[in-house]
Parts: structure tokens; C-alpha cells; sequence
């Protein structure tokens, strides 16, 4: 196969490739030369030879892609005219663009709702750096599917997508993984007659072997895990269904707090109530906790439509007369009243 070199993501890895190269001539020339100092030079080496697959994949200038639909419809994405997932999803990641626009096409798995399509889908800011940029699928009041642009934060090397995003990597729509794990397993083998590394970093292997005659015969294998829900609160509700009665334990302080952080983080009313429906129906609330959560809103609408969806989620139900406090109108405060069966 032959390798178009104007292609900007080979064309670095290539170079990249052949500092690693170069690396491995000067280690063995050192190694020669400087007899005395074998041992110290093996060590500097193998970590700058561990290294090399790490810093090679973040200099890569990509992006990723999150898209999440608000009422919970199942799409595909196709980006380009590539269809990105074989499975219709309702959260989904695409990682390693390497592109700064696209043009998409949500299609929908209930035949009933029009495919949205969307020419130049942003991946890169103004200034062309690639991010990893979030939008939102939501219908307006004619209950039409749109895509709208929700987030950008800058890519991170160690981000850790959210338990309920399937991530896939751009290219490949049959092999997603869930969001939540990450798993990295190295794997370093000294040989009578060189060195071989291999790094394995979410199924992306590379191996690079390097001679040495005076190197011992060991096997040395290291295996890290971590996990992280990434949003700085917990799930600790026993119920699978976000609308269904929660049994468990509102969410501890700590976890609350950082909640409530993630929302106020929030720009606009319509961000930060999709943000704390979110969180509700993933964590189980007390009554006071959801007072402290209307209270971010600006908008009566907006506290009333989050009293209303978290309801179900809380614990201590007897107590839910507290949330009225938060209501400038009688109006809303009889709506509520009528929405939880009061009357």
C-alpha cells in the first residue's frame, strides 16, 4: 500500500517514527563508546523507548466528537458520507477526527422523526485548534429534531468519557466500548540479545525492539486499570429506569457539591436544566437538594420543569412541599402540587 505523504496525520506519525529510529542508533552508538555507562544508558533509554508511543499519540492533532440526544432517541452519525455506528445509540463519542469541519447526518432508528443533516460540523475552534466539541439533539416546539452546539473544552489525553457514552474510534463503527474504563497494559521484555517493548494503550499496539548483547533474560508485565465516571458525582441509585421511584441514599455532600458546580458552570437556563436532569437521573436526591438545584435557574419555567422531572428521584417524597419555596408564582406552585398528585 502506498502512503500519500500530503496525508497529515501519517505523515507525522512517520516522523515520529523516524525520530524513534534515531533514537535507537544513538543508544547504540553511546552504548559502544561508553562502556561504563551501559547500564545507566539502558535505563534512560528503555524510558524514553516506553515514552515514545505516548508522546506520539498526543502530539497527533485530533479531535472527538460527543452527541447526545435530550429525549432519548437512538440515531446513527454519519460523518462524510461514513457511517460512525453500526448500532443506533442515544449517547455516542467519536474519538481521533482529524478534521476541523465535517458535514452530518443524523439518521434516526424510529423512521418516523426526519434525518437532521448539518454542513460544516464544527471539531476545531476559530483559531483552528481541534477540541473536543459536544452537541445536543432536541426537538423544538413543532417536536422537530434539531442538532445544536452544547460544549468545547480542549483535548484531553487522560479524559475518561462517561459511563453511558459508547465511544467509537473515528472510521470503525462496529467496535465501540463504553465509556468509564480505561485499560493500559505494558508489557517489557529484556532478551540475552536486545530489547523489545510493546505498549498497548486501548488497543492500540507498537513495538519497538533494540539490540544489546549484554542485557539478561527477564519478563516483566504491568497491568493498570482505572475507571471514573468523569463528572465528579456518583450513581448510587439501585433503580435502571431515570423516571422510576429511587430506594437508595440521596447523593453525599461531596458529591452534591460538585454537582451543583457542574450546573451553575453552566451558561444558560436551557444548558444547565439539561445538566441537572442529567444528574437526577442518574443519583438519587433529598428534597432540600433539589431546592438548592432550582435555585440556579434564572427562569420560574425552568425551575418548575426540574421540580417536576426529579420528583420521582427523591427519597424523603413527604418532604417535596419544601420545593414551593423556590416559586415566585402561586401558579407554579399549583401546577406542581397538581403534577405530584396533591390535590
Amino acid at each position: 500500500m502506498v502512503h500519500d505523504f500530503r496525508d497529515t496525520k501519517f505523515t507525522e506519525i512517520y516522523c515520529q517514527m523516524q525520530r524513534l529510529c534515531i533514537l535507537t542508533d544513538f543508544y547504540n552508538d553511546v552504548l559502544y563508546l561508553q562502556p561504563k555507562n551501559k547500564r545507566k544508558m539502558k535505563k534512560i533509554f528503555l524510558l524514553v523507548l516506553l515514552s515514545a508511543p505516548f508522546l506520539l499519540f498526543a502530539q497527533q492533532k485530533t479531535g472527538n466528537l460527543t452527541i447526545f440526544s435530550e429525549d432519548g432517541d437512538k440515531f446513527y452519525l454519519v460523518l462524510n458520507g461514513e457511517k460512525q455506528n453500526n448500532v443506533a445509540q442515544t449517547n455516542l463519542r467519536v474519538e481521533e477526527l482529524p478534521q476541523p469541519y465535517y458535514n452530518a447526518k443524523i439518521i434516526f432508528a424510529d423512521s418516523t422523526i426526519a434525518p437532521i443533516s448539518k454542513n460544516n460540523l464544527l471539531i476545531a475552534d476559530v483559531d483552528g485548534k481541534m477540541m473536543d466539541v459536544t452537541y445536543k439533539i432536541r426537538k423544538d416546539k413543532t417536536r422537530k429534531a434539531k442538532l445544536n452546539y452544547f460544549s468545547a473544552i480542549e483535548v484531553q489525553q487522560d479524559y475518561i468519557p462517561p459511563a453511558n457514552v459508547y465511544v467509537y474510534h473515528f472510521g470503525e463503527p462496529s467496535t465501540p466500548r463504553h465509556g468509564g474504563t480505561v485499560s493500559t497494559t505494558t508489557t517489557t521484555t529484556t532478551m540475552g540479545d536486545g530489547v523489545s517493548a510493546n505498549v498497548n494503550v486501548n488497543g492500540v499496539n507498537m513495538n519497538v525492539s533494540v539490540s544489546d548483547p549484554y542485557m539478561n533474560s527477564t519478563t516483566t508485565t504491568t497491568t493498570t486499570t482505572s475507571s471514573s465516571s468523569n463528572s465528579g458525582y456518583h450513581d448510587n441509585s439501585n433503580s435502571t429506569e431515570s423516571n422510576s421511584k429511587c430506594n437508595g441514599w440521596p447523593m453525599n455532600s461531596s458529591d452534591f457539591a460538585a454537582a451543583l458546580k457542574t450546573i451553575g458552570n453552566a451558561s444558560f437556563d436551557e444548558s444547565k436544566l439539561t445538566t441537572a436532569k442529567s444528574i437526577s437521573s442518574k443519583n438519587c436526591l433529598s428534597s432540600d437538594q433539589v431546592v438548592k438545584i432550582c435555585n440556579l435557574f434564572s427562569f420560574e419555567e425552568s425551575k418548575l420543569a426540574f421540580a417536576k422531572h426529579a420528583y420521582k428521584r427523591v427519597t424523603d417524597q413527604k418532604n417535596y412541599f419544601k420545593v414551593n419555596d423556590v416559586f415566585s408564582f402561586d401558579s407554579s406552585k399549583e401546577e406542581l402540587s397538581k403534577f405530584i398528585g396533591d390535590d
